[in-house]
């Protein structure tokens, strides 16, 4: 398995691999934040998950920012994450997620955060949000499901709300609709 950024001929390809892996139609509602994130300039990174030259995973990056008290700090939000239906349970995701971190350092981000699964994504380097000071862009996020992976440039004033682009706000994608991370 390769992980690297997409190629612009393969961005359709990425968008039927979110599409299928959140169950969605071609345009459906993931698919359309993408292109918004995208068209707006917040993307910060499109990677893709590649075997026998075939597009499996993908991980998209893109820009937040922290309402610290000092000043606003540029973060990133780690949305969609996305494997093939039929190679999930197979590391894909994991690879996916440890290749978006990297590449989050590398950038320098003091942080990357995401909605999901604390189980998942607990395995994966990321903690509660909430503990560490932050707090959630919306109510419909359930606490549990708010994570942070702290990177090496985090210093401890960099805490506060995180707020999504716009492309989160226009597309409705904004907090999980699964209920059992409200638990």
């Amino acid at each position: 398995m390769e992980i690297r950024g997409v190629l612009p001929a393969e961005e359709l390809a990425a968008e039927g691999v979110v599409a299928a892996a959140f169950g969605e139609p071609p345009d459906g509602r993931v698919v359309r934040m993408m292109r918004a994130l995208r068209a707006s300039g917040a993307a910060r990174a499109s990677l893709v998950a590649v075997v026998d030259e075939e597009l499996v995973g993908h991980v998209g990056l893109s820009r937040g920012w922290v309402d610290a008290r000092r000043e606003l700090v540029e973060v990133m939000v780690l949305s969609p994450l996305s494997v093939r239906p039929d190679l999930q349970r197979r590391s894909v995701g994991t690879a996916l997620v440890t290749a978006a971190l990297e590449t989050a350092e590398d950038r320098g981000a003091p942080a990357v955060f995401l909605e999901g699964s604390p189980s998942y994504y607990g395995r994966r380097g990321f903690s509660s949000a909430s503990a560490l000071g932050f707090d959630r862009p919306s109510t419909r996020i359930p606490d549990p499901g708010f994570q942070v992976a702290l990177l090496s440039s985090h210093q401890p004033w960099m805490v506060g709300r995180l707020i999504y682009p716009e492309a989160f706000w226009i597309t409705d994608t904004v907090g999980l609709r699964d209920p059992e991370p409200e638990h």
